[in-house]
């Protein structure tokens, strides 16, 4: 009878994950065709109908040639940061467990701040450094295995290191180059196009899959490292690889729009809780992190500024008040389910 309880409990888990993930997505199109529109003349109809096909010259230039880029690039990368954070919070079973925090969006910015310094490529010299900064971690966390806790401290410190490198390069620019590195880590997607689409849209293509694949055992490796290893799971293999994918997708996402905050941090605890699963899933995480970042970039261009605010200040703000509440939430002892362990 137990048994059959639990396998009812996850049916339901997985009934109700594909739901949230179909309706997510939903909402996601119709934010999508909103954003095509906005700064324009358009309304939603014609940018609608541009997409499918049957829009004028004027649509299909605006649509096509300047907002389809932004928007598309917004999903990507709200993607990749969704997947990467549920997979970082999994492998270090905490809930404040981010690319952000174990210094891979970091390096990425790091490289990426150089490479504007010295006239190079941004996008490589960008993922380049997150990559590296991720096998630094790794292997400063290795001691007969990597432990989440140990993972998150050796990252907060490889963090540290890496903004003091930033801050250094900042101060050796001239006035110029400073204001342009500087205007990157706040984190924007104007300017996007499809030079910047297509290299995510391609890292992704190959690491969400994987992510998906290999997130399977994710539920198994959150049960402790000897639970899972007496189920014939190969730990340390496993969470290698899982760390690779996360980090590739963390790093390429940096590299093409800057560190935007709060999408991995908030993105997974999000769809935990719509999905009511015991851990944060890499599809609903994907799906809550592309419509967070695409709405928030929504706003960002609707707030009536002085000028258009860059996405990643309105998503610093957010995350600041998410951070808030859930710190308040486990003082108070109010947390229930997947949570660190």
């Amino acid at each position: 009878m137990r048994t059959l309880r639990l396998a009812t409990w996850s049916l339901r888990v997985h009934v109700r994950g594909a739901a949230v993930v179909a309706i997510l997505l939903l909402l996601l199109a119709v934010v999508s065709v909103l954003a095509m529109s906005t700064g324009s003349a358009l309304s939603p109809g014609r940018a609608l109908a541009s997409l499918l096909g049957y829009g004028d010259a004027t649509a299909d230039l605006v649509v096509h040639g300047f907002r389809a880029p932004r928007v598309l690039l917004g999903l990507l990368v709200g993607t990749a940061l969704g997947a990467s954070g549920a997979i970082v919070q999994s492998l270090t079973r905490n809930p404040l467990g981010t690319p952000d925090l174990i210094g891979v969006n970091a390096g990425a910015a790091a490289g990426a701040v150089f490479m504007i310094l010295v006239g190079g490529a941004v996008l490589p010299g960008a993922l380049g450094c997150g990559l590296l900064a991720g096998v630094l971690v790794y292997a400063l966390a290795f001691k007969r295995g990597v432990g989440g806790t140990r993972l998150v401290l050796v990252g907060i410190g490889v963090n540290a290191m890496l903004h003091s490198a930033i801050a250094y390069l900042l101060t050796r620019a001239d006035l110029y180059d400073a204001q342009n590195a500087k205007m990157w880590l706040i984190g924007s997607l104007a300017g996007a196009g499809w030079d910047r689409v297509w290299p995510l849209a391609l890292t992704l293509g190959a690491a969400l899959p994987a992510a998906l694949v290999l997130s399977r055992s994710l539920s198994m490796l959150e049960l402790g490292e000897e639970v899972a290893s007496g189920l014939g799971l190969r730990v340390e293999r496993l969470r290698l690889a899982l760390l690779v994918v996360a980090v590739a997708l963390s790093g390429v996402a940096v590299s093409v729009s800057g560190p935007i905050t709060f999408v991995a941090l908030a993105a997974p605890q999000l769809a935990r809780r719509l999905t009511r699963s015991p851990g944060p899933g890499v599809a609903a995480s994907a799906a809550t992190g592309a419509l967070l970042l695409t709405t928030a970039d929504l706003l960002a261009q609707r707030l009536p500024t002085a000028g258009q605010l860059p996405v990643g200040v309105l998503t610093g703000v957010l995350g600041g008040l998410y951070l808030a509440w859930l710190l308040r939430r486990a003082a108070a002892g109010s947390g229930r389910g997947w949570r660190s362990r």
